[in-house]
């Protein structure tokens, strides 16, 4: 059975499509099947992977709004274990179109499940904002995951996600619950990241990640050759970062299971 995390923050710029892309990419280096899929009418995710978007078939627009077998909206990528489904700019006119239409919050949900046993892990790369783009993300998905940056009002904006998962959890995905947090843009030169680091830490304890990721120029570069970081330069601290994080996440998954065993 998969597991379905969102990478969801309502503020753009702070390393949510960077954490999606090297995040689904060093699972699948870890020989995990998983699919990521593009949810971002900006598209940046495609992008990373050097997907053209103008010779594109079926996205996942046409997954949401024609019920298009989400089977049909996969693309390979040079990693084996990793699948993405794309999007294009089209993708932006679904945020209207799914105002009026039927089961509008679960038609990604109902999208995934098509494929779910496929993979065991299945990355959601939200839209920065809480619209009904990324609310189909929270009711499809197990798990959220936060990328905080380490900058001046890092938690604002935090609240309003929280009581977001919060209603999604009473509504309409019970099973909705925090993943956790990832310090992003980190720089152990700047007093700042230790001020936000403190402060996230004190807040949410042991949600936030021990991985940090730091402000890096490869991370940066490689989308512009159309690969996730680890493809681009697999000894840049950046890469190695996010392949720390999968190891992380996947030590607290094997924890939880043991934990769970146990009881």
């Amino acid at each position: 059975m998969s597991r379905i995390i969102a990478i969801a923050n309502q503020k753009g710029g702070v390393g949510k499509t960077t954490t999606a892309v090297n995040l689904a990419a060093s699972l699948a280096a870890a020989e995990r099947r998983t699919l990521l899929i593009d949810l971002d009418p900006q598209a940046n995710s495609s992008s990373a992977f050097g997907i053209e978007k103008a010779e594109l078939g079926h996205h996942i627009y046409h997954a949401l709004i024609d019920a298009t077998p989400l089977e049909a909206c996969l693309v390979e990528t040079e990693l084996p274990a990793l699948h993405i489904v794309p999007t294009t700019t089209d993708l932006a006119g679904a945020e209207v179109e799914l105002v009026t239409a039927v089961a509008r919050e679960q038609r990604l949900a109902h999208a995934i499940a098509q494929v779910a046993d496929d993979y065991e892990f299945v990355i959601i790369d939200c839209p920065p904002s809480l619209g009904l783009l990324t609310l189909n993300a929270l009711t499809a998905a197990d798990t959220v995951l936060v990328p905080l940056q380490c900058e001046f009002y890092a938690l604002e904006g935090m609240s309003h996600l929280l009581a977001t998962i919060e209603l999604i959890k009473t509504h309409l995905n019970p099973r909705l619950a925090l993943e956790g947090i990832v310090l992003t843009m980190y720089d152990k030169r700047n007093k700042l990241s230790f001020q936000v680091e403190s402060e996230v830490t004190e807040y949410f304890g042991g949600l936030v990640f021990d991985t940090r990721i730091p402000r890096n120029v490869r991370l940066s570069e490689s989308p512009s050759f159309g690969k996730p970081a680890l493809l681009y330069d697999v000894t840049a601290v950046g890469t190695r970062a996010y392949l720390d994080l999968a190891s992380e996440l996947l030590d607290r998954l094997d924890l939880n299971t043991l934990q769970r065993g146990a009881a």
